[in-house]
């Protein structure tokens, strides 16, 4: 077995390669300064994958399918005195390395986009202030019959209340040090081709094209962004994975990041856990949609979750968004304040022949670097 060709890390390869060289366990362990028992922890992964893209000779399968592929079935056929005559390797794509090349082919793409050149800063912001702009399940592309579902809902009603929403909340925050747009996750009704849910398999009502979603998607987040940027000192972007949008949310947190890679007031908090976080002097503010986690264990994530450990420990308030179910909820707990927010968007027919019904709104909340929350405004959606 040539080992290097089923290594997955640098500390695999480095491994294989002395076995390739004919070296024994002992060898290997001693060449490289690591217990022999790491050298077979290395083993065993290596033949793992080799066993999942077709290579485990002592189960009789030697057809190896080519990188980013797994093995999904092997048929062996024997003949009358048990040895092996023909084989057939049944494969699939390998999730991860598919959604990783997507993640590469994004980033690829989005650094050749024409940058924004910097703006000029407003005048005096208040560096104590954060203002956090809250939109969440926005479902862009949902189709809603007003006779049927209640309200009518599609791309240009959609971009209306999108950008007017946003208009709003700038409007009615104080000229803050920093501006978060957190879009909270389910920004697209659909994630991609098929008007499906990525997960479920939910067919759901869309409207137009996905290609067109893109474009309308880019283009309402630029100019919230734009537009944020004439009222405060500096503005912070959260990209939220979503139930609806898990490879969306990729590609969007892509483009925001490239497109203004030149502002140097503009961050993307860029990561593939769907879990993000921001220190605020001595405040914590937490994100996640809720598909994952229901809101009453969250602050236990946060407060646990190594990534975020260091944060809750230098912080005095913590306070946690979530979306996912469309209505408003506040929870106070563990040291933390939990908040489900609302949504802009009218009901899909799912929702109204299932009598679920909520208000709908966003909100724009501003946070003291040592006080905490300080003013809050909800905002109702109008596309006038």
């Amino acid at each position: 077995m040539q080992y290097s060709q089923f290594a997955e890390s640098d500390a695999q390869l480095a491994v294989a390669s002395l076995l390739d060289d004919g070296l024994s366990k002992t060898q290997v362990a001693k060449n490289l300064g690591i217990a022999e028992r790491n050298v077979y922890r290395a083993i065993q992964r290596m033949k793992s994958n080799a066993a999942k893209r077709g290579y485990s000779p002592e189960h009789d399968m030697i057809h190896v399918v080519p990188e980013g592929y797994k093995v999904k079935g092997v048929s062996t056929y024997y003949n009358e005195e048990g040895k092996p005559t023909g084989q057939w390797v049944k494969s699939a794509t390998d999730e991860q390395q598919r959604v990783q090349a997507l993640l590469d082919a994004v980033e690829k793409a989005a650094t050749a986009l024409p940058k924004f050149k910097p703006t000029k800063p407003p005048a005096n912001p208040d560096e104590n202030l954060a203002s956090l702009l809250t939109i969440t399940d926005f479902h862009l592309g949902m189709k809603a019959w007003r006779v049927s579902d209640g309200d009518d809902w599609d791309v240009k009603i959609a971009r209306d209340v999108f950008l007017n929403a946003v208009n709003d909340m700038i409007s009615a925050s104080p000229r803050s040090g920093t501006g978060i747009l957190n879009q909270l996750g389910d920004f697209l009704h659909w994630d991609g081709l098929v008007q499906v849910t990525p997960t479920s398999g939910h067919h759901l009502t869309g409207d137009d094209r996905y290609s067109k979603l893109v474009e309308l998607a880019i283009s309402v987040m630029t100019e919230a962004v734009q537009l944020m940027l004439k009222k405060f000192g500096k503005v912070i972007v959260v990209q939220a994975e979503g139930n609806h949008d898990l490879a969306s949310s990729v590609w969007m947190r892509k483009f925001i990041k490239h497109r203004f890679e030149d502002e140097p007031r503009v961050e993307v908090i860029d990561n593939e856990f769907p879990y993000y976080a921001y220190k605020h002097g001595k405040i914590m503010l937490g994100f996640h949609h809720g598909h994952k986690m229901r809101m009453a264990q969250l602050q236990k994530l946060f407060a646990s979750e190594p990534r975020f450990r260091k944060i809750w420990g230098e912080c005095e308030h913590a306070y946690i968004h979530c979306g996912h179910l469309h209505h408003e909820r506040v929870l106070d707990d563990a040291g933390a304040t939990i908040e489900q927010h609302p949504t802009l968007a009218a009901r899909d027919n799912y929702a109204s022949s299932h009598g679920y019904v909520s208000q709908r709104g966003a909100k724009v909340i501003t946070y003291d670097k040592a006080d905490g929350e300080v003013h809050r405004v909800t905002v109702r959606p109008r596309n006038d």
